[in-house]
């Protein structure tokens, strides 16, 4: 049915085990079990997001999403969470076949560990140099994210990686290509270009299966591209990862956040790994209270900016049929 697309998708299907390489970028609350399920039913490949959840809350909805999908999935984890090696235990106890590595370069004996239990390592990569060296070290896949994502972004356009990145490395590696990827269209170009697959998040929060807020998915279907912008780092000294979603009262008050945590920094009241973690909590806050509460105006609204591309809610199965139909009428059209 996708015979073009399916080929050049070909090495990603055979990395993920999925009927399309079509990832779900993991979304902290929204990418649990129901859409995961959704997600891998549906021909695609859903992804848990981890978050800040503690090892027996991983452990659950694991098995709670197994119990809805007998596709595969996999799960996301945070490297700097400080239960890291727990969360990677919990999924070496479940046999869970791939697990992204997120927020930061993997901590050593994290990929050995995940090899140890069977699971294939996704790595992400700022610079190619980075990237190279992690492919090295033992990942076995590649997600080049541009900063036209939602949540925590890097500085540079996808458009400008996929260049970088795919010539050099997509021969001998598996690469996914994620960031303002709304069509099909765009899905047919980055695997022409050599990518192995594709990942998705913002096209997916407001999915009918999607457990999102019902004035959380009103938010996206309001916003256009300029809406969801990058927050702003307020001290230098603060690693803060730039975040893109929908402004609102949540976003002033993340300014205000860093200048609380860099001023307790000053005092010499936390240490820079603890400011980071502060910086993560107040993420993992604000996103509940958009996500599951609807506090659209302080909660924090992460969104994409292919999130004007999202007008309504719909199944994920014709979400996913519409992208892959798309893809393949560019290619028949080439």
């Amino acid at each position: 049915m996708y015979q073009k697309t399916h080929a050049l998708m070909q090495r990603g299907i055979d990395f993920l085990g999925s009927e399309h390489a079509v990832l779900c970028g993991a979304m902290s609350w929204v990418s649990e079990r129901n859409l995961v399920a959704a997600i891998s039913n549906a021909g695609g490949f859903g992804v848990i997001a981890c978050g800040a959840m503690t090892p027996e809350l991983l452990d659950a909805e694991i098995a709670a999403t197994r119990a809805l999908t007998a596709k595969p999935f996999g799960v996301n984890l945070i490297t700097m969470h400080p239960l890291l090696f727990d969360l990677i235990e919990v999924c070496g106890r479940h046999q869970v076949s791939h697990v992204v590595l997120a927020g930061g370069i993997p901590p050593r004996g994290s990929v050995e560990a995940l090899k140890a239990h069977g699971a294939k390592t996704l790595v992400f990569a700022p610079t190619l140099a980075l990237a190279k060296r992690l492919l090295r070290g033992g990942a076995d896949a590649l997600v080049i994210e541009g900063s036209e994502a939602g949540g925590h972004i890097g500085p540079v356009a996808t458009s400008v990686l996929a260049q970088e990145f795919l010539p050099a490395l997509a021969e001998d590696h598996v690469v996914f290509v994620a960031g303002g990827i709304g069509r099909g269209d765009l899905i047919a170009a980055y695997l022409e270009m050599g990518a192995s697959g594709v990942q998705l998040g913002t096209r997916f929060a407001c999915a009918t299966e999607s457990i999102a807020h019902p004035a959380f998915k009103q938010a996206f279907f309001r916003a256009n591209a300029r809406d969801a912008e990058a927050s702003v780092q307020v001290d230098p000294r603060l690693p803060v990862i730039p975040v893109r979603a929908l402004k609102n009262k949540g976003t002033e008050e993340f300014t205000a956040k860093q200048r609380e945590v860099a001023a307790m920094l000053d005092a010499g009241k936390l240490e820079m790994l603890e400011a980071q973690l502060e910086i993560e909590k107040f993420w993992a806050g604000a996103l509940r209270r958009a996500v599951i509460d609807g506090d659209v105006e302080n909660g924090s609204l992460m969104a994409g900016q292919s999130v004007g591309m999202v007008t309504a809610e719909e199944p994920v199965a014709d979400i996913m049929h519409l992208l892959m139909n798309q893809a393949e009428t560019a290619l028949s059209a080439r």
